[in-house]
């Protein structure tokens, strides 16, 4: 039996849109060699293995962000408690501005949201390199 949703992905990513930042994609070419601003790739591991990423991005797979974030999860990473500004991306903007509005409420700040991901980062013509899985 299907289950009824009470609210879909639309306005949940319409929610969060209405309460964090999006940088255009130009803007975050010119941050881009910021070393006071980390890139945050949540894409799946196999999207970045066939599509590449941008250089110098840190990924954090999406289903780990929260706890990759809070510094008292067993699984906390140190690049979340440096005083940098983070860009979050994914391929279209969508998982990107969820996570975005997740950071954000866990207190993680300056957070912003890629508008159009990795996808109108490409497009734009912004810098690009193969990744190599550890």
């Amino acid at each position: 039996m299907a289950q009824n949703i009470t609210i879909g992905i639309k306005q949940l990513c319409d929610d969060a849109n209405k309460v964090i930042e999006t940088l255009t994609v130009e803007q975050a070419i010119e941050l881009q060699n910021d070393d006071n601003v980390v890139m945050i790739d949540i894409r799946d591991v196999r999207e970045l293995s066939r599509e590449g990423r941008i250089p110098g991005s840190y990924h954090c797979p999406r289903g780990m962000v929260e706890f990759w974030i809070d510094p008292n999860s067993p699984y906390h990473k140190d690049v979340f408690t440096q005083d940098k500004t983070f860009i979050f991306h994914c391929a279209g903007g969508l998982r990107s501005a969820l996570a975005t509005e997740i950071a954000q409420r866990m207190g993680l700040h300056p957070v912003f949201n890629l508008a159009g991901g990795y996808g109108a980062w490409r497009d734009a013509g912004g810098p690009i390199e193969e990744y190599a899985r550890k």
